[in-house]
């Protein structure tokens, strides 16, 4: 099912790299937010009549519930000038010839790193590893820019290079991402990698294993972070939801000589029980799906009757045999207020912050301590 609209462009709210936010007004008279992707179609103006994809808002759904913007109504819209130079091409040209979106009205052709006209297609037809390089993996994109501030702002003679992958679990376009954009802002960032049919990165690859290569190797990280974009998906069963792709990451890792280290997804203000301590998405992730070792790190600051529900979980899941529990001491809440303080805005993980969920935050950086304590001085 997909609901379509049309309307005019009443306002421009947001403009940022790649991406518009803008307030259409609907034939029945009401106001719709919409996102406009300017690598699609040119920038959009007041006064211009589109076409709308509006089956999240019909659905009334919290996250991703906006309309995209999906044409131009007006057979004239781009004007005389394109008239007379011919079809507008979106977005750079260049010589690649891999397709993302594919066979759908929005398939595009990316420049990937992987094939003949990239420069840097030697680099995948020679057998490489990840030479030992930790990898972050994590399931929510709000673990993203948490993991990120603690690795930037760790008391370090040199900060190491750290590179986002992301894949095609939630978000497909990058510039989706307002926490990628703002982490390549403040420099926390060295590189955005999008693999499958995420596009966008300033790397495009076609698979995991590509793109774990690329943060290595084109982007010479001292350590990656794998999470998917905005918008997991989730049913409320136990492998019904996109953080399976977790188990996925781990064998990658694994198979390429990294060290893969799990971002627990760990929660007691959420009320929902599936997800209270340690999310079901994970104990039937990594107690099941995941047939190769990774680390799970905790910090050892939650309470008493905190970490005892955690233990309880990892025993009956599985978890405690199949991977290697880690408590990392040193993850306080100011400390962690602190690393993020310079983020140009709140960081919520289902609508709530550091003090409403502090053990979320804490899960995370007890994740990204550890990594860090992984990463291999001098390339």
């Amino acid at each position: 099912m997909i609901v379509w609209k049309t309307g005019t462009v009443v306002d421009i709210a947001e403009q940022r790299t790649n991406v518009q936010t803008v307030i259409v007004r609907g034939e029945d008279g009401r106001s719709i937010r919409a996102l406009h992707y300017t690598d699609t179609f040119r920038p959009l103006r007041i006064g211009d009549n589109v076409t709308m994809n509006d089956t999240a808002g019909e659905l009334a759904l919290g996250s991703g519930g906006d309309a995209f913007v999906c044409g131009l109504a007006d057979a004239d819209a781009d004007g005389d000038e394109q008239r007379e130079s011919g079809p507008e091409v979106a977005g750079e040209r260049h010589g690649g010839h891999i397709m993302k979106l594919r066979y759908t009205p929005l398939q595009r052709a990316v420049l990937a790193a992987e094939e003949p006209a990239s420069p840097w297609h030697a680099v995948f037809l020679e057998r490489r590893t990840l030479e030992g390089m930790p990898v972050l993996i994590g399931e929510l994109h709000s673990m993203l820019p948490i993991a990120a501030g603690w690795i930037a702002k760790a008391e370090q003679h040199r900060p190491p290079r750290v590179a986002y992958i992301m894949s095609d679990g939630a978000a497909v376009p990058l510039a989706y991402s307002r926490h990628a954009a703002h982490l390549r802002q403040l420099g926390w960032l060295c590189a955005t990698i999008t693999c499958g049919h995420a596009y966008g990165g300033e790397l495009e690859t076609v698979n995991k294993y590509t793109a774990l290569l690329a943060a290595r190797h084109i982007a010479c990280a001292d350590l990656a972070i794998a999470v998917m974009g905005p918008g997991i998906v989730g049913t409320g069963t136990p492998l019904g939801h996109t953080a399976t792709e977790i188990a996925e990451w781990i064998h990658a890792v694994h198979a390429l000589d990294g060290a893969p280290v799990v971002i627990p997804r760990v929660s007691f203000a959420d009320p929902r029980p599936r997800h209270t301590g340690l999310s079901h998405h994970q104990l039937e992730t990594l107690g099941r799906l995941a047939i190769v070792r990774s680390t799970i790190p905790l910090p050892d600051s939650l309470t008493e009757r905190e970490a005892e529900h955690i233990r309880a979980q990892l025993d009956q899941s599985g978890c405690a045999k199949r991977h290697d529990i880690v408590w990392v001491p040193g993850i306080a809440a100011e400390e962690i207020s602190r690393r993020l303080a310079p983020y140009p805005e709140p960081v919520t993980t289902m609508g709530r912050g550091l003090r409403d969920d502090p053990p979320f935050f804490a899960a995370v950086c007890a994740a990204a301590e550890n990594a860090l304590s992984r990463v291999r001085p001098g390339r």
